[in-house]
């Protein structure tokens, strides 16, 4: 036989079977199932009850939002509550989220945001149900503010003796415990409320649970809580989020990146808000010399972003590959790359920096020219303390 042909039928066979055992290794890990499509476990919990969601647009039963799906079964669902971005998850960080009118179904939207923080429930929109459902699209970061409207929720509903109902999700930075555990007598805000780490890797009904357990609503009180779990879900997965959860983060480059670029928000760097790559480039005017310029302008998800309309020069990390972003973790690098390139001491940062790392040290240690894996080193202790106080709370496998 010619050397060419045999090379080339070799190569077919062994493309062919690559193939054939990729598509056993799909088939046998089974589909990863949001507990918001476990309807038979959750629907008759609703029977004769008065309902009402706390969720917004990631509220996805198969091709139906969770309402449409709850109201065709039936279900008397008296009011939805909405987080940060609104019911359609289209308002930008941190603007107003007004109450209103569902115009599909007529239902009342009522917001827990506003003024740029997570708010309670008032008390009149307490007694429009018996029960709460929660079903939103977490992405495991403290200052990521849904579980914060969940939080204040969650107290609500135990002061007035009411249920909560969680629909778990997986969350798609999960895999890991990274960054230091705020400091809530000092830095406890709109973004962040509980003594965790800046990534958690837990899901909401876990951390609905560790509330719970831990004592951390008002007074050390209980809700009265169910979590549906999710199936096939865990700590090692790796899940695609099927929708944005907010407007900022419009793909899992974004979803990876953001423990690390969020701290932008706290210096005079742009993150990229206002472009179309938001949570995956940084740069400043003065950052020149820089490979990748870009220029933010005000758009309907960031209406005025830092650095608008000035000409930014700085990196693009949209094609960085997604294995190396999440090997590296929290990764303060970025944020130590910027402020030495701009030289500009304490000024870089904004007040706004210590209420998203949590603590007063990262800020002086950048000062003194420590490296990312020298501050690394000072939150060890607490990860490794975190992660033994959450081990009873956990749903799935680590």
């Amino acid at each position: 036989m010619n050397n060419k042909i045999y090379i080339l039928l070799l190569t077919f066979v062994l493309v062919q079977l690559c193939m054939t055992i990729q598509a056993q290794e799909e088939k046998a890990v089974p589909r990863i199932v949001p507990a918001d499509e476990r309807t038979e476990l959750y629907l008759p919990l609703l029977q004769d009850k008065r309902v009402a969601l706390l969720t917004n647009h990631t509220a996805q039963v198969g091709d139906r939002h969770l309402l449409d799906m709850l109201l065709e079964k039936g279900v008397q669902v008296s009011a939805v509550f909405s987080p940060e971005h609104g019911f359609r998850g289209t308002v930008e960080a941190g603007g107003s989220v007004r109450s209103s009118l569902d115009e599909k179904t007529g239902v009342p939207i009522l917001s827990l945001y506003g003024g740029g923080r997570s708010k309670g429930p008032a008390e009149r929109d307490m007694r429009k149900f018996d029960l709460v459902v929660v079903d939103l699209q977490d992405v495991g970061l403290r200052f990521y503010t849904y579980y914060i409207s969940m939080y204040y929720m969650m107290d609500a509903c135990a002061a007035y003796g009411k249920e909560m109902l969680v629909l778990d999700r997986p969350n798609p930075n999960g895999f890991y415990v990274d960054g230091p555990t705020l400091d809530v007598s000092r830095y406890k805000s709109g973004v962040g409320i509980l003594p965790i780490p800046v990534v958690h890797g837990m899901t909401l009904g876990e951390l609905t649970q560790m509330i719970n357990g831990e004592g951390w609503l008002s007074g050390g009180r209980i809700c009265k809580l169910t979590v549906i779990p999710c199936a096939h879900y865990t700590h090692r997965s790796l899940y695609r989020l099927p929708v944005p959860p907010s407007p900022n983060l419009p793909n899992m480059q974004a979803i990876y990146l953001y423990p690390s670029l969020c701290p932008f928000e706290g210096t005079v760097v742009s993150l990229g808000r206002g472009t179309d790559r938001p949570f995956q480039v940084y740069g400043h005017p003065q950052m020149k010399g820089c490979p990748y310029r870009f220029t933010p302008r005000s758009v309907t998800a960031a209406k005025n972003p830092p650095q608008c309309n000035k000409l930014c020069y700085g990196f693009d990390l949209s094609r960085l590959s997604q294995d190396s972003i999440r090997r590296r973790g929290f990764d303060l690098s970025y944020v130590i790359d910027a402020y030495q390139r701009l030289d500009m001491g304490d000024r870089f940062f904004t007040s706004f920096f210590e209420l998203l790392i949590g603590v007063d040290y990262v800020r002086k240690m950048i000062i003194q020219g420590c490296s990312a894996e020298e501050i690394r080193k000072r939150w060890q202790e607490d990860v490794r303390k975190f992660k033994i106080q959450r081990k009873p709370y956990l749903l799935y496998e680590e």
